[in-house]
């Protein structure tokens, strides 16, 4: 499945759990990791397995250098509702061998969040990873490792790295959360750059962020009509060059008409 949407919900608050699943996500993600301090850490693992064992969701782990990886790796073994294993602070592909080869067969589809620039140097090799499905942009923490603020100009290199390297696998990615919850117009705005860019969806931290990134990555009526235009036309040339609108109908472009297509019917 593609992703849109992943929404987090911290593992130390159980009581969220069945509510991030109902609040329209395309998954919904509990997190062990930055969601959770460190005090509550044994509590939130114990809920968050008894809570998958019933209702399918994803988790994130702790990453490979925590003192409580090899405790998630062993709590989550063999449980039949997870969506999907999320690796934190991912900056190798061993990494991500070293999770599945602790996970056993038949694992979860495994996800990296690459936020440093460590993991950006290495990001070719951790999406070609195999039993890798996705990557998560870490670019808070990423921001914290160069020195910058979150601003569009300061993150452009890593998004545009990473868009290739995951084009370049196959697999799917998804951007930083957008950290202001009450800035709906600067989350649509955004995240429709980013889908711009490639991205296949972008995480939440809040419920009310899911209906605008949403919005952001379905195409709209008209992008959909121009989308079946550039197709018929491109039929009706037999595959040579046509004209829509006074522009060229190419290959290229009838791949983005596709694309769209099979992006709005999935939505």
């Amino acid at each position: 499945m593609i992703y849109r949407s992943l929404l987090f919900v911290p593992g130390a608050r159980p009581e969220r759990f069945e509510k991030a699943l109902a609040a329209g996500a395309d998954i919904a993600c509990i997190d062990l990791e930055d969601g959770t301090p460190p005090q509550s850490k044994d509590e939130a693992r114990a809920a968050a397995a008894a809570f998958l064992a019933q209702r399918p969701a994803a988790v994130r782990i702790n990453g490979v250098g925590a003192p409580e990886f090899e405790a998630d790796v062993e709590a989550l073994k063999g449980i039949a509702g997870l969506a999907l294993i999320m690796l934190p602070k991912a900056e190798s592909a061993d990494q991500i061998a070293r999770l599945a080869d602790r996970l056993g067969p038949d694992h979860a589809p495994l996800w990296a969040v690459i936020e440093s620039t460590e993991g950006l140097k290495n990001a070719w090799d951790i999406a070609a990873a195999p039993g890798l499905e996705g990557v998560l942009f870490g670019g808070a923490d990423y921001s914290v490792d160069i020195g910058s603020d979150m601003e569009w100009d300061a993150l452009a290199y890593a998004r545009g790295r990473l868009v290739a390297a995951c084009a370049r696998a196959g697999v799917q990615l998804l951007d930083v959360p957008y950290l202001d919850v009450h800035d709906p117009d600067g989350l649509v705005a955004t995240t429709r750059r980013v889908r711009a860019m490639g991205f296949t969806g972008r995480a939440c931290i809040h419920p009310d962020q899911v209906k605008g990134v949403h919005e952001a990555f379905t195409p709209t009526p008209a992008q959909v009509e121009h989308a079946r235009k550039v197709i018929e036309t491109f039929e009706a040339a037999q595959g040579g060059p046509a004209l829509l609108n006074g522009k060229l109908i190419d290959l290229p472009i009838l791949r983005a008409a596709n694309r769209v297509l099979e992006t709005a019917a999935r939505n």
